[in-house]
C-alpha cells in the first residue's frame, strides 16, 4: 500500500468572508454605472464563488450559464475543463452569486449577445464581443480586488479563487461529494484537504454558500 503525503492548503491564498464581501461590495457600488465594473464583478463571482479556472472563464459561453430555474447552474464544457472532464457548478448554493451572474447575463443579452457568444468579453469598441484571454482576465482580477490593497494582492492570483470557493462551500455545509463534483476533483482526498481551512475572521459577516 502506498502512503501519500497530505496536501497542505496555504490559507493565505484563501479570501476570508470579510475580504470577499469587501471586494463584492466595492464592485457593486459602481457596477450599475460602469459595464467594465459589472463584468469584473462577474469575473470575481466565477473565480471565487464558482471555482472556475481562468481557461474555463475565458471559454464560458452565454448558454453555459443557466438561470431562472430552481437549481441554476454553470455548465463547464469538456473542451474548456481541465483533463476534458465536463462538470456542473451549482449557482443555487449562494444567492448573491446567482443574482450577480443573472444580472450580467441580462446585460450581455441587452448587448445583443447570442447563446454561443462569450459570457465575458471585450467591451472596447474595436474588439467588442471578442473573448478575453487569460492574461487579460488576470489583470482584470487585480483591478477588481484592489480594495484589498496591493500588499494583499501580491499573495493572490485568479487561480486561488478555486481554493476560496472550495473552502467556503465546505464551511457552508455542502457535502464532500457535492463540492468534489462542483470543483471537478478526480478524488475526494483532494477535496477533503480543505475541510479544516478557516474561512472566517470574526463571525460577523454571514455565511456564504448556504442559499438553499
Amino acid at each position: 500500500m502506498h502512503a501519500f503525503e497530505p496536501w497542505n492548503i496555504d490559507v493565505s491564498q484563501i479570501l476570508t468572508r470579510r475580504e470577499l464581501m469587501s471586494v463584492v461590495t466595492s464592485l457593486k457600488t459602481r457596477s450599475d454605472r460602469l459595464p467594465n465594473v459589472q463584468q469584473n464583478l462577474a469575473l470575481v463571482r466565477l473565480a471565487y464563488c464558482c471555482g472556475l479556472r481562468a481557461s474555463e472563464i475565458g471559454g464560458l459561453k452565454l448558454a453555459d450559464v443557466t438561470t431562472g430555474i430552481s437549481r441554476s447552474f454553470i455548465q463547464v464544457r469538456a473542451e474548456t475543463a481541465k483533463g476534458g472532464h465536463a462538470r456542473r457548478v451549482p449557482l443555487w448554493w449562494d444567492a448573491g452569486t446567482l443574482e450577480d451572474l443573472t444580472d450580467w447575463k441580462s446585460k450581455r443579452k441587452s448587448q445583443a449577445a447570442r447563446s454561443g457568444d462569450p459570457f465575458l468579453c471585450s467591451l472596447q469598441a474595436a474588439t467588442f464581443g471578442k473573448p478575453i484571454n487569460r492574461h487579460v482576465l488576470r489583470r482584470r482580477f487585480l483591478t477588481a480586488c484592489r480594495v484589498l490593497g496591493w500588499d494583499r494582492l501580491r499573495t493572490l492570483t485568479l487561480h486561488h479563487g478555486r481554493h476560496t470557493f472550495i473552502s467556503h462551500a465546505l464551511a457552508g455545509n455542502r457535502t464532500l461529494a457535492e463540492v468534489r463534483a462542483a470543483a471537478g476533483h478526480a478524488s475526494l482526498l483532494t477535496t477533503s484537504a480543505y475541510l479544516h481551512v478557516a474561512v472566517d475572521d470574526d463571525g460577523t459577516v454571514g455565511d456564504l454558500f448556504a442559499f438553499a
